[in-house]
C-alpha cells in the first residue's frame, strides 16, 4: 500500500510538472523573434529591425510602406492583445472575448456603431491612405502568424485572436476619441440641468470661464466671479440639503486631467529650439506607447524619426524627425453638441426635421457574450444623430467623431515637415481627437496651434442644447487659415496644460468641453520664466515639480483654523498641525502634511458642490458633477470669505463645518493605528498599474504587473500622478539634436512577461532618471525578407 501511495504521489508530481512544463513552454513560445531571418510575405524589399538593451527597435527599410508593414509585424509580435481590447473597446465587442462583464460597456459604445463607420470610412478613403491601412493590416497578421503559440492572454480567457482588418485601425483612433472626448454629451446634459435648476447667478459663480490661475497663450487671466448674495440664495433659510446631495458627492479620487507641453526656442534652449512633452493617460500594463526608431533609406524622401507609436495604428504619434519635433495635450475644447428634439406630440416616434417631421429610424445591434447568449441593442437615430434620453429629455447626440472627415491618417504627414509652418499645415487637418500641439523645428522657432479638424458652428455656441432648425447646427469645417496659433512668440516660450489657452474669438472657436483649472499651466509658464536657458535636463526638471502652489491658501486657511480652542483635547488636530507646519510645499511620499491638507480639501470641495447642486440631482437622478474643474477657484472663495447663505442649513458655522471635514480626514488616514505618523501620501498615492488580466485574477498580479509603490505627485501641478493615472510618457525633444533628447516611459517596450523588455526603464520614469530617446547600441538583430520571386 506505501509503495502504490509513493507511485500515486510520484504520478501526480510528474503530471504537476508535465503541466507546468507544457503551460511554460507554450508561454514562452508566444515571444516576439528578436534576432535571425524572417521571411515575411508582403514585403517588397528586406527590413532589417535592430534592438537596443531596452528593446527599442531602429526599423530600416527602402520603402515608406515596406516600413508600415514591419511596423504592423512588430506591434502584432509584441502588443496584439493590448491592439484587440483597443479595437473591442471601440467598436463595443470586448464582451466576446472577456465575458458578460463588459456588456454594459459594450451597449453604451454600440450607440456610436463605430465599425460600421471605419468600414465606410475605409471604403471611401484616398489610394494613398487605403495603401497604408493595407500595408499595416497584412504586416499585423504576418507577424500574429509568425508566433509559434497565440499570444498568452487568450490562453487564459479561453479565446481565439481574430485577424486584424483594415477598419481595426480606425477604431484604435476611435479609443483615443473615446478616452479624450465627452462621447455623449454628458457634461452638456449636466449643464443644462444645472441651468434649469440653480439661480444663473449661483451658475456663473461656480462656473466661470477662467480664473486668476490662468496661464493662457492667448488673452490674460480672468477676475473672480461674485459670490452670490442672500438676496440670490439663502441656504440658511432652506431645508438642510446634505442628505440629499450625499449620492452626488463625487470620490475625489483623481482628477482624470492629463499632459503637459511647453516649448523654448533657440534663445533659450541650450540644444537649440526645443519641446517637451508628458501625455498624462490612465496606465497599464504595457504602456499604452510603443516606442520606435524608424528610416528609410532607399526612398527619394528618406525618413529618420523616432519617438512613441500607439499599437494599431501605423503612425509615429509624437516626436521629431530630425527637422520638426511635436507633442500633444488634450485641447478639451467642445466637440460634442445635443440636439434638442420636438417631437409631434400625436405621434412620440416623429421628430421636427428641416423639412418638417421626419420618423425615428432603428437599428439592432447583437452584442455577442463569451461562452453566454448574445445581447442585443435597439438604437434610435435621427438624422443627427444617435438618441439619448436625459432628464426627461430626448437628444440626438452628434459626435465630432461621427463624421467622417474627422478621421484620416494624415498626421503620418508630420513624418516629412520640414519647419515650424509646414507642420502647422499637418496638425490642423490630421484626423485625431483636437489636440493642442506644440511644435519646435531645427532652425530654432516654435508655434502652438490646434492639430485635428474644428467644426463650424452656426447659430449657437455649443454650451447648452438647442434645437437644429432654420440654420442652426454644423456648416463644414474651420480652414486651417482661422484656425488659432501662436508662432515664434516674444517671450520664446509656450506651454499648455489642458486648461483655456485662448480667450475671444478663438475661444468660441474652440469651446469649453471641460478644459482644467489653470494652477498646472501657471505652474509650467513660471517655471518658464524664472531661468533664460534650459538644457534637456532643465526641461524634464518641469516635467517633474511636484510643488502644490495650488494647495498653498488651503494650507494656510487650515493652519488658521487650527488654533487654541480647536486644538484643546484633539490630538489627531495637534499631530494634523505639527504636519502642516513641517510641509514642505510638495506632493512628497514621505509627507504627511500634503495628505492632511489633501484629503481635507476634497471633502470640502464635494461636500460644498454636492449641496450648492443637490436641486440639479434632485431634478435628474443621473446628474454628475463631472468636467467643471474651474469650480476650483469658487470653493476656494467660499473658504477663504465664508458667506453664511451659501453655508447648509445643516451647520452652525463654517468652522464647524471644516472641523467637521478636517476630523473625519484624520479619522479616515489614522483608520488603522490611531495616529497619523507613519501615514504619508506616499501611502495613499501608490502606483497600481495593472494589466488588464491581473484585475480579474489576483494571482497573476506578480507576474504580470509593475511593483506597487509611493509615488510623488498629483493633480493641478506638473508631475500629475494618480494610482492608475500618470505620464504615459516624458519626452524633451531637441530637432536635429535627438542624441542630445531624453525620455522615459513606464512599463516597458514589451507585452509579453517573459520578455527582458518587460519593465525595462520602468524604474527611470519612477524616479525621474534622465534617460536617451535615441535607441542605444545594437543588442539583436532581426532580418524580415520577401518571399523570394515576389
Amino acid at each position: 500500500m506505501l509503495k502504490a501511495l509513493r507511485g500515486l504521489l510520484l504520478l501526480g508530481l510528474i503530471l504537476v510538472v508535465v503541466v507546468f512544463g507544457a503551460a511554460w513552454l507554450l508561454l514562452r513560445a508566444s515571444l516576439p523573434r528578436l534576432d535571425g531571418e524572417l521571411v515575411v510575405d508582403g514585403l517588397d524589399h528586406e527590413v532589417r529591425v535592430t534592438r537596443d538593451a531596452q528593446g527599442v527597435p531602429t526599423v530600416t527599410a527602402r520603402e515608406r510602406l515596406d516600413l508600415v508593414r514591419a511596423t504592423g509585424f512588430l506591434h502584432a509580435q509584441e502588443r496584439f492583445f493590448q491592439m484587440d481590447l483597443q479595437r473591442r473597446a471601440a467598436a463595443g465587442e470586448l464582451s466576446e472575448l472577456v465575458g458578460a462583464g463588459a456588456v454594459s460597456l459594450d451597449k453604451r459604445r454600440r450607440l456610436h456603431q463605430l465599425r460600421s463607420r471605419a468600414e465606410r470610412i475605409v471604403a471611401t478613403a484616398t489610394p494613398n491612405q487605403q495603401s497604408v491601412l493595407f500595408a499595416y493590416t497584412h504586416g499585423v497578421n504576418e507577424g500574429l502568424d509568425a508566433m509559434l503559440a497565440k499570444p498568452f492572454e487568450y490562453f487564459l480567457l479561453g479565446g481565439e485572436p481574430q485577424p486584424w482588418r483594415a477598419e481595426d485601425s480606425l477604431l484604435v483612433l476611435y479609443a483615443m476619441f473615446l478616452d479624450l472626448n465627452d462621447e455623449d454629451g454628458r457634461r452638456e446634459s449636466a449643464l443644462a440641468t444645472m441651468t434649469e435648476t440653480l439661480p444663473p447667478e449661483l451658475l456663473a459663480f461656480l462656473l466661470p470661464p477662467g480664473s486668476e490661475w490662468d496661464a493662457p497663450l492667448l488673452g490674460e487671466a480672468m477676475p473672480p466671479a461674485p459670490i452670490p448674495g442672500a438676496e440670490v440664495i439663502d441656504l440658511r433659510q432652506q431645508p438642510s440639503h446634505l442628505a440629499a446631495a450625499e449620492p452626488a458627492i463625487p470620490a475625489f479620487d483623481e482628477y482624470a486631467v492629463g499632459s503637459n507641453s511647453f516649448a523654448v526656442d533657440a534663445a533659450h534652449g541650450s540644444a537649440g529650439a526645443a519641446v517637451a512633452g508628458d501625455m498624462h493617460l490612465s496606465l497599464s500594463v504595457p504602456n499604452i506607447w510603443y516606442r520606435m526608431r524608424l528610416v528609410v533609406d532607399g526612398a527619394a524622401q528618406g525618413l529618420d524619426a523616432v519617438g512613441v507609436t500607439l499599437p494599431g495604428v501605423p503612425a509615429l504619434v509624437a516626436g521629431s524627425n530630425g527637422h520638426v519635433a511635436w507633442t500633444f495635450t488634450n485641447s478639451y475644447g467642445d466637440w460634442t453638441d445635443l440636439v434638442a428634439l420636438e417631437f409631434d406630440p400625436q405621434d412620440p416616434e416623429r421628430y421636427r426635421g428641416p423639412d418638417g417631421w421626419r420618423n425615428l429610424e432603428y437599428q439592432t445591434e447583437t452584442v455577442r457574450v463569451h461562452k453566454e447568449e448574445s445581447q442585443t441593442l435597439d438604437i434610435a437615430l435621427s438624422i443627427w444623430g444617435p438618441v439619448v434620453e436625459r432628464a426627461g429629455h430626448r437628444y440626438a447626440v452628434h459626435w465630432l467623431a461621427h463624421e467622417a472627415e474627422a478621421i484620416n491618417l494624415d498626421l503620418m504627414r508630420m513624418e516629412q515637415a520640414q519647419t515650424v509652418d509646414e507642420a502647422i499645415v499637418v496638425a490642423n487637418g490630421a484626423g485625431i481627437p483636437p489636440q493642442n500641439v506644440l511644435i519646435a523645428d531645427s532652425t530654432g522657432r516654435i508655434a502652438w496651434t490646434i492639430a485635428g479638424r474644428i467644426p463650424r458652428r452656426s447659430g449657437f455656441d455649443g454650451s447648452h442644447p438647442v434645437a437644429w432648425l432654420d440654420g442652426v447646427g454644423w456648416d463644414g469645417w474651420l480652414p486651417s487659415s482661422d484656425y488659432p496659433r501662436v508662432v515664434d512668440p516674444e517671450s520664446g516660450r509656450l506651454w499648455t496644460a489642458n486648461s483655456r489657452t485662448v480667450d475671444g474669438e478663438a475661444l468660441a472657436v474652440l469651446g469649453d468641453g471641460g478644459y482644467a483649472f489653470g494652477a498646472r499651466a501657471r505652474q509650467i509658464r513660471d517655471d518658464l520664466m524664472a531661468a533664460d536657458r534650459f538644457t534637456p535636463e532643465d526641461l524634464l526638471a518641469i516635467q517633474l515639480d511636484d510643488r502644490a502652489i495650488w494647495l498653498a491658501g488651503w494650507r494656510e486657511q487650515l493652519l488658521a483654523l487650527l488654533d487654541g480652542p480647536a486644538l484643546a483635547g484633539q490630538r489627531l488636530r495637534a499631530e494634523a498641525r505639527d504636519a502642516l507646519e513641517s510641509w514642505g510645499g510638495r506632493a512628497a511620499v514621505d509627507s504627511v502634511g500634503y495628505r492632511v491638507v489633501r484629503a481635507w480639501h476634497d471633502r470640502v470641495d464635494a461636500a460644498v458642490i454636492g449641496w450648492l447642486t443637490a436641486p440639479a440631482l434632485e431634478r435628474d437622478p443621473g446628474f454628475e458633477w463631472n468636467g467643471f474643474a474651474q469650480s476650483e477657484a469658487a470653493v476656494y472663495a467660499l473658504l477663504s470669505q465664508r458667506p453664511m447663505n451659501l453655508l447648509d442649513a445643516g451647520y452652525a458655522s463654517w468652522e464647524d463645518f471644516l472641523l467637521k471635514m478636517l476630523d473625519e480626514s484624520l479619522t479616515d488616514i489614522a483608520a488603522d493605528s490611531g495616529t497619523l505618523v507613519g501615514h504619508p501620501w506616499g501611502e495613499r498615492n501608490q502606483l497600481q498599474m495593472q494589466h488588464p488580466l491581473s484585475r480579474f485574477v489576483p494571482m497573476l498580479s506578480k507576474l504580470l504587473d509593475m511593483p506597487v509603490q509611493g509615488m510623488p505627485g498629483d493633480s493641478w501641478m506638473p508631475r500629475v500622478q494618480g494610482r492608475d493615472f500618470g505620464a504615459s510618457q516624458r519626452m524633451t525633444l531637441a530637432p536635429g539634436r535627438e542624441n542630445q533628447s531624453l525620455f522615459q516611459m513606464p512599463g516597458g517596450q514589451s507585452g509579453h512577461p517573459l520578455s527582458p523588455y518587460y519593465r525595462t526603464g520602468h524604474q527611470d520614469w519612477v524616479d525621474g532618471t534622465p534617460a536617451p530617446l535615441q535607441p542605444a547600441a545594437e543588442q539583436w538583430s532581426l532580418r524580415l525578407s520577401p518571399v523570394q520571386g515576389s
